[in-house]
């Protein structure tokens, strides 16, 4: 308490000769100066405004010296995290005193409750699942799903960090005890936008609360994160999934993600008899997915302010990497209602089949998803099948069996094919701000990637008709058209 009192003081004293300061000024400005004083008064200024930057730099140090000497025993139960937050979202300036925000230099307290154990007695990696959740009470159909898939608790520990304060919402998460951690995202503070961008402040949201909760999982030392929304089911094989695929984004450095979902997946363009068959796709999936903590200590220090899923897609995030992503989905989403107000939802999203099968991936040879590996087989395989219209694809007029493709040569015929056979036509386009600065403004341009959903060197691979079919560019393809989007 001595302490206190004695900071208390040395405040109090710095704030009365502040205002003593000003009041001296006022009554100065108030008096007719002569040209002579008033240049003195211009060089004055600066030097008085240095020399109070220095007096609060000496108050800061002698608080710092009067909390060592006298040291307050009380402990305090505020957490420190809330600034992290914002300087995530960039809405206040980082003071210069404070370091750049990454999953290695931030200090702050760590809920005691999220397990600690990153790797188990045989040397398997612990991966924690993290679900994002909000105001929908509907994430128990989420959580129920993964209690009841879920191998191991040690090694899938469930972490659920809720954003948005609502108390409904957390009483249900809170009934699954201890099979489960919840953390709560701090900052619940509003966002200022410019008005035309209101209606996109709930992306703002989503893009602070993920910056938050994977610089606080990762910061624990965990070497994978699945990021999970609280609108997914999963399928029976999800965990396994992730355990046999983590090792590639190991072993091959032009990977840089694991993703659960198709965006094609369909049920009447997918091979229900392959739910083991894998790609590697240029298109950034998410919808569950799994990254390593190299990525997110890269993208940690640029987190976008919203939009993050689109960001990332942008060829500056994706710099040529790919990821995985299944023939059958292995996750659905349910959740019609969110920020973005069902898009998609009934024309492709509520039909998107999710596999039933249990794959034992972790006993199949994956090594075919190597960059080499795979860019040898896929991309030749490919190319010599017989060449289709769509017409002859849609009326049967096929002759032969197996496999066929169907060739585009602009973005035109690209949309016309994929509309006609029910895949998504969009090249995901949509608003994110650039530049950084001192304030919550933002400048908004369009985002391009100019990928095709499930694309890999531009070939979209489906299941039509009882065959596979490729919808691919000519041989001569020399890469994405950011145009297209």
């Amino acid at each position: 308490m001595r302490s206190r009192k004695v900071q208390v003081m040395v405040i109090s004293f710095f704030i009365m000769w502040t205002f003593i300061t000003y009041y001296v000024l006022l009554r100065t400005s108030n008096t007719q100066l002569s040209r002579k004083q008033q240049q003195q008064m211009k060089r004055l200024v600066p030097e008085a405004l240095a020399e109070q930057s220095k007096g609060l730099k000496l108050t800061r140090n002698l608080i710092e010296f009067l909390k060592f000497k006298y040291p307050n025993d009380q402990q305090t139960t505020t957490p420190r995290i809330s600034i992290v937050a914002a300087e995530i979202s960039n809405e206040i300036p980082a003071p210069e005193s404070v370091a750049k925000v990454t999953p290695e230099t931030m200090q702050k307290s760590t809920p005691a409750q999220i397990p600690t154990l990153t790797h188990l007695a045989n040397g398997e990696p612990v991966i924690p699942i993290l679900v994002f959740a909000c105001n929908r009470v509907s994430v128990v159909k989420c959580l129920d799903n993964l209690v009841q898939y879920r191998p191991s608790v040690e090694q899938f520990p469930i972490i659920v960090s809720q954003d948005c304060g609502d108390v409904q919402t957390k009483e249900a998460i809170q009934t699954f005890g201890k099979q489960l951690t919840l953390i709560e995202q701090p900052d619940l503070s509003d966002i200022v936008v410019l008005p035309k961008e209101k209606k996109f402040k709930g992306y703002y949201k989503i893009s602070r609360h993920y910056g938050w909760a994977l610089n606080t999982t990762f910061q624990i030392g965990f070497e994978f994160v699945v990021i999970v929304e609280d609108d997914l089911n999963v399928a029976p094989d999800f965990f396994e999934y992730f355990l046999a695929t983590h090792k590639l984004l190991k072993q091959d450095p032009s990977l840089w993600c694991v993703s659960a979902w198709n965006d094609n997946g369909k049920a009447n363009v997918v091979d229900t008899a392959r739910p083991d068959l894998l790609y590697r796709t240029d298109f950034f999936p998410g919808l569950g997915w799994m990254l390593t903590k190299e990525l997110w200590r890269e993208l940690s220090v640029k987190w976008p302010k919203s939009f993050w899923d689109d960001w990332i897609r942008h060829p500056e995030q994706r710099k040529d990497r790919v990821c995985i992503r299944p023939e059958i989905s292995r996750t659905r989403t349910f959740g019609k209602i969110g920020v973005s107000n069902g898009l998609f939802f009934d024309k492709y999203l509520k039909h998107i089949k999710l596999s039933e099968d249990f794959v034992q991936f972790s006993k199949i040879d994956l090594s075919y998803l190597l960059k080499d590996n795979y860019d040898t087989a896929f991309l030749k395989q490919v190319y010599v099948l017989p060449l289709v219209t769509f017409d002859e694809l849609r009326r049967n007029l096929i002759a032969l069996e197996g496999p066929v493709r169907i060739q585009y040569n602009n973005r035109d015929q690209y949309k016309r094919i994929t509309r006609m056979l029910g895949l998504m036509d969009d090249f995901k386009v949509r608003f994110t701000e650039i530049g950084a600065n001192t304030t919550s403004l933002t400048l908004l341009i369009y985002l391009q990637s100019g990928v095709p959903r499930t694309a890999y060197h531009g070939i979209v691979s489906f299941y039509y008709n009882k065959r596979r079919v490729h919808l691919a560019p000519n041989a001569n393809w020399r890469g994405y058209d950011l145009s297209w989007s």
